[in-house]
C-alpha cells in the first residue's frame, strides 16, 4: 500500500534533566534511563514501519520531547544518522529539533547541521528569571541569548521560540517585557500559548490544594490581545491561534496537523495518523522497548475514524488557522457540502460573531480566536 498522503513524521525523545511544573507530555528524568537502548529500539520502530508501508519522501520531520537535545553528542549523532538512513526524507524539507536554552553545545549544533536539521524550536517560556524558577525551568534569560547566538553562528536561521502567558502571579507588564525581549531577537517565528493546567502535573497538584494562583480570565484575555497586537505591529503574521511568523517561515510540520493531513508517530507515547487510523504508542519506556525487542510495533491503541469523525477533525483543527477551512477543498475531500453538513453550527457561530465566511473559507473572527474552544466544541458530535 502506497501512503501518498503521509508526508511527515513526529519522533519523540522522552528524556529530561528537569521536569517543568506544567508539562504533561510523556517524559522521564534522564538519570538511570536506558537511553542508548531506547534510541536503538526507536530506530527499529522506524525500520519496521517503513518496511511495512512504502511511502513517498517525507517533507517534514519534527523531533520533540521531553528534551531531544538532552542526549549526549554520541547519542544525538546516532539518532540523527539513523533518522536520515531510515526515513525517506526530502533534504529540502523542514527538519525541526526541539531544544531548551543552555542544552546545545557547539558540538551538538554541528551534529544537527551535519544531518540536515534546518529548524530549531526553543522552549523559552519567559524572560523573567524569577518566573522561570517558579514554573520549573532550569535556564535563565542569559542562556536564551547565548544559545540563540551559538545557533546563528552554527548556521541556523529558521529559529522559533515558545512563550507562555497567564503564568502563576504573572502580570501584564511582565508579559509585555517578555514579548519585547523576544522580539528584540528578530527571529522568524514565535509561538505563544496560554497556560493550561493539565492533570498529572505539579501545577495540577498545587491547584487541587488551592496553592496555585493564576491570573484572572480577564487578564489572560488582555495578555492574548497584547500578543496579537504586538506581533502585528512588528510585522509578524498570525497564521494560527498561537503562532506568528515572518513570510514563508510558518511551521510546515504543524500545518500538517492543522490541515488534518497524515503523519507517522515514532517513540514512546507518540501519536500518528496513517490511512485514516489514529494510533498511539505505549508510553512507559521499558514496555515500549520490550515490545520492539519482540519484533512488534509498540502500538497501544488504534482508532479507525469514521467519515463523520474525519469531517469534525477537519473543522476543529482547520479553524485554528487564520485562513480557516476552505469550503471547496472540504467539499471535494468528503464529497459533501460543508455548509449543509455543519449548517446549524456555522450559522450559530456566525450569529455569535465568532465565525465568518471570507474568501471561500470558514474562519474564526478576532473575537472567535479568544473563544476558540467554544467554537471547536460546536463541531463535535455529528
Amino acid at each position: 500500500m502506497i501512503l501518498k498522503l503521509v508526508k511527515s513524521a513526529y519522533i519523540h525523545i522522552p528524556f529530561c534533566e528537569h521536569i517543568c511544573y506544567y508539562c504533561d507530555f510523556n517524559k522521564v528524568f534522564l538519570k538511570g534511563q536506558p537511553v542508548d537502548e531506547y534510541i536503538d529500539q526507536l530506530l527499529h520502530e522506524m525500520e519496521l514501519t517503513i518496511s511495512r508501508n512504502a511511502t513517498e519522501q517525507l517533507e517534514t520531520i519534527f523531533v520533540g520531547g521531553g528534551t531531544p537535545t538532552v542526549l549526549n553528542e554520541s547519542q544525538l549523532d546516532k539518532l540523527c544518522k539513523g533518522i536520515r538512513n531510515i526515513l525517506p526524507y526530502n533534504s529540502e524539507g523542514e527538519f525541526t529539533f526541539e531544544a531548551n536554552p543552555g542544552d546545545l553545545s557547539r558540538e551538538k549544533l554541528n551534529i544537527l547541521k551535519d544531518y540536515d536539521v534546518n529548524r530549531l524550536s526553543f522552549g523559552v517560556q519567559s524572560f523573567n528569571d524569577e518566573l522561570l524558577k517558579k514554573i520549573g525551568r532550569a535556564h535563565t534569560e542569559k542562556d536564551v541569548y547565548t544559545t540563540i547566538e551559538k545557533s546563528h553562528q552554527a548556521g541556523f536561521e529558521n529559529i522559533s521560540i515558545d512563550l507562555i502567558y497567564s503564568l502563576p502571579q504573572q502580570t501584564e507588564k511582565d508579559f509585555i517585557d517578555t514579548l519585547s525581549k523576544a522580539l528584540n531577537l528578530n527571529l522568524p517565528h514565535y509561538s505563544s500559548y496560554s497556560l493550561i493546567v493539565e492533570p498529572k502535573t505539579v501545577f495540577y497538584n498545587l491547584m487541587q490544594k488551592g496553592k496555585l494562583h493564576l491570573p484572572s480570565v480577564e487578564l489572560e484575555a488582555n495578555m492574548y490581545s497584547v500578543l496579537i497586537d504586538t506581533m502585528e505591529k512588528h510585522g509578524y503574521h498570525q497564521y494560527e491561534i498561537s503562532n506568528f511568523s515572518k513570510e514563508n517561515y510558518e511551521s510546515k510540520h504543524n500545518l500538517v496537523y492543522w490541515n488534518n493531513e497524515e503523519y507517522f508517530g515514532f517513540g514512546a507515547g507518540a501519536h500518528g495518523y496513517v490511512n485514516g487510523v489514529r494510533q498511539s504508542n505505549i508510553g512507559p519506556i521499558k514496555k515500549y522497548i520490550e515490545k520492539l525487542r519482540a519484533g512488534h510495533l509498540p502500538i497501544l491503541e488504534s482508532n479507525v475514524l469514521t467519515k463523520n469523525e474525519m469531517m469534525e477533525e477537519q473543522m476543529f483543527l482547520g479553524l485554528r488557522k487564520n485562513d480557516g477551512v476552505n469550503i471547496e477543498q472540504f467539499n471535494q475531500k468528503f464529497k459533501v457540502n460543508m455548509l449543509d453538513v455543519f449548517k446549524e453550527q456555522i450559522e450559530q457561530m456566525i450569529h455569535k460573531q465568532l465565525l465568518q465566511i471570507s474568501e471561500g473559507s470558514v474562519q474564526l473572527t478576532r473575537e472567535g480566536r479568544f473563544l476558540g474552544n467554544e467554537v471547536f466544541q460546536a463541531f463535535l458530535g455529528l
